[in-house]
């Protein structure tokens, strides 16, 4: 397997990422595939924290337009991002990865509690750490969460793997053919570029702390492997060229 640059990254998956050509929930198939590629991903040797979103099952978003308060409706997407977690704990165990999943939402009977050195330690033993439950506050994104997650546990990297994009655009490529992806930009850019991509607190503390960014499709197959053996699939985003 060739060298990683990387020791050990942080990998954010979107709960959309789960769903396949459903419009809710988990499809198994799809489950099963992402699973395979975290999988191979693990046997190249580097440690892997994972943060989740839960919009395939709830999106907070959605349900404070229509009245809900936000913190309650953060907080229930809070819940949807556990159900993911040990729906993709469970597809790695099958496929014989060792797994831990940690909640920022105290729920003893299926995930331990969020703890610092604990999840390193799981790292440092080759286990792959799930970190459910966002920050475990409201008004944070899964994006957030990642970024602060991945400072905490000192990753080298913080992977935003998305469905079926494969990097940043200046614009929407779906609605511009004349669209534009960036194959290396800097944070600072990023910021001022406004992008989607990813949430805008979770890049300002990636700026801050000069960890790398690395965008990509993590539907196209070995995909996660390329960018942990030092290929850029996608978009690199670091705080110089």
């Amino acid at each position: 397997m060739p060298t990683s640059p990387y020791s050990r990254i942080m990998l954010k998956l979107s709960g959309n990422s789960l769903t396949g050509d459903q419009k809710f929930g988990i499809d198994p198939t799809v489950l099963e595939k992402v699973a395979t590629e975290l999988h191979d991903a693990w046997k190249t040797g580097v440690q892997i924290g994972i943060v989740i979103g839960g919009s395939n099952i709830w999106n907070g978003a959605t349900y404070e337009a229509t009245g809900m308060d936000r913190s309650t409706a953060d907080y229930a997407g809070m819940l949807a991002t556990i159900m993911n977690a040990i729906a993709l704990q469970d597809a790695l165990e099958k496929l014989g990865a060792e797994v831990r999943t940690q909640s920022a939402i105290s729920m003893p009977v299926i995930a331990e509690p969020y703890i610092r050195r604990r999840a390193i330690r799981h790292m440092e033993k080759g286990r792959i750490v799930i970190f459910a439950g966002g920050t475990g506050n409201p008004y944070m994104s899964t994006d957030t969460a990642a970024a602060l997650r991945g400072l905490e546990i000192g990753a080298d990297a913080l992977l935003m793997a998305k469905n079926n994009i494969d990097g940043v655009y200046d614009s929407d490529p779906n609605k511009n053919p004349d669209a534009r992806k960036f194959d290396h930009i800097t944070h600072h850019e990023a910021l001022s570029l406004r992008l989607q991509a990813i949430d805008s607190t979770a890049l300002s503390l990636c700026m801050d702390n000069e960890t790398t960014i690395a965008i990509f499709n993590l539907f196209k197959e070995g995909n996660l492997t390329r960018v942990l053996t030092g290929k850029n699939a996608g978009t690199l985003i670091t705080s110089s060229k």
